[in-house]
């Protein structure tokens, strides 16, 4: 009789384990549903197809879906800040190369006030005015012109709603090199913890930075590492809703979903390296403006750079004219 009982008991476990675990993966898989349902929504919402179909600097259509092989691409991430009554200008413009033969990504940070022509205006002027005249097509052709380089994709992320991402992640850490205030918030000197109203002051301040621009590009470049890294971790996830509620009415890109989900398969080993460059030059005063004047050997040197990362040597194309802000 023990016996019965006990292989009873047995099987009446085995029931309970089987239930549970088949709620388990039922839960699982409407969680995941739920989440990919909430991901393709943001993603439909972020995309924003420009006009031209291919970058006059490259004559061939790069595809992201070859698996051996995969072609070399660039990325230009636009921080816009569209403030109230204001047009807007990218005071942040981050051009960045991935190669995955060569498992790399260059970042190369462009200053906000370089002197420069402005295609389409037929005029040079600061770089950051490309967006405000001619949004994100100006902005993209401007940079090309500057770098010699073709652009094939941008994400614009509005530097507003910062505020908005930075929350729904739960906000960040970073390590502050300077002491200021701004805005109305204080930061000290260290590693501090940001939340999304003090995210935007701390990326917008440069007037107090010795480094000037340079140093603002550090503190961008430092909030958005904060940001991929928090919303990668484990604890983001039950947050996944509001994040992708903030990314869908922050940011915009013409990257589709599934060259999204191409870049994370065939070139995600390329992230374990990440090199970053800076165009530096000097502040000039030109007719009551003042610009930064990138010399041309310092622009050669980066488009060199950037073509030999995007393998453009390979096409046997003669070097293009340096462009000069005169």
């Amino acid at each position: 009789m023990k016996a019965k009982k006990k292989r009873k008991k047995g099987k009446l476990w085995l029931k309970v384990i089987g239930i549970l675990f088949f709620l388990f993966v039922a839960f699982g898989g409407v969680y995941a549903y739920t989440v990919y349902q909430s991901l393709t929504t943001a993603v439909d919402t972020m995309h924003q197809p420009i006009e031209r179909e291919k970058s006059e600097k490259r004559p061939e259509v790069i595809t992201l879906t070859k698996k051996e092989d995969p072609d070399p691409f660039s990325i230009l991430l636009l921080g816009v800040d569209e403030r109230q009554g204001d047009s807007g200008r990218s005071d942040t413009m981050i051009v960045l190369t991935v190669n995955p033969e060569m498992n790399s990504i260059k970042m190369l940070s462009i200053p906000r006030d370089t002197r420069t022509e402005i295609v389409g205006r037929g005029a040079a002027d600061k770089i950051n005015h490309a967006y405000a005249f001619g949004r994100e097509e100006m902005s993209i052709a401007t940079v090309e012109h500057l770098l010699d380089i073709p652009i094939d994709y941008f994400v614009k992320v509005n530097m507003e709603g910062f505020k908005e991402i930075v929350d729904a992640v739960g906000g960040i850490q970073v390590m502050n090199t300077l002491d200021f205030s701004e805005e109305g918030q204080h930061f000290s000197k260290g590693q501090i913890h940001l939340n999304g109203e003090q995210a935007l002051p701390y990326v917008r301040m440069r007037k107090e930075d010795p480094n000037g621009d340079f140093g603002r590009q550090e503190r961008q470049r430092q909030v958005i590492q904060g940001i991929i890294t928090k919303g990668a971790s484990f604890g983001s996830l039950t947050r996944f809703n509001e994040i992708f509620e903030a990314l869908g009415k922050n940011v915009r890109t013409n990257l589709t979903f599934d060259e999204m989900l191409d870049i994370q398969k065939n070139y995600k080993t390329a992230a374990s390296s990440v090199e970053q460059l800076q165009m530096t030059g000097q502040t000039e005063k030109i007719g009551g403006i003042y610009y930064v004047i990138v010399p041309d050997a310092e622009i050669q040197k980066v488009q060199t750079e950037l073509k030999t990362h995007l393998e453009m040597n390979k096409t046997g194309q003669s070097p293009a004219p340096v462009p000069t802000g005169g």
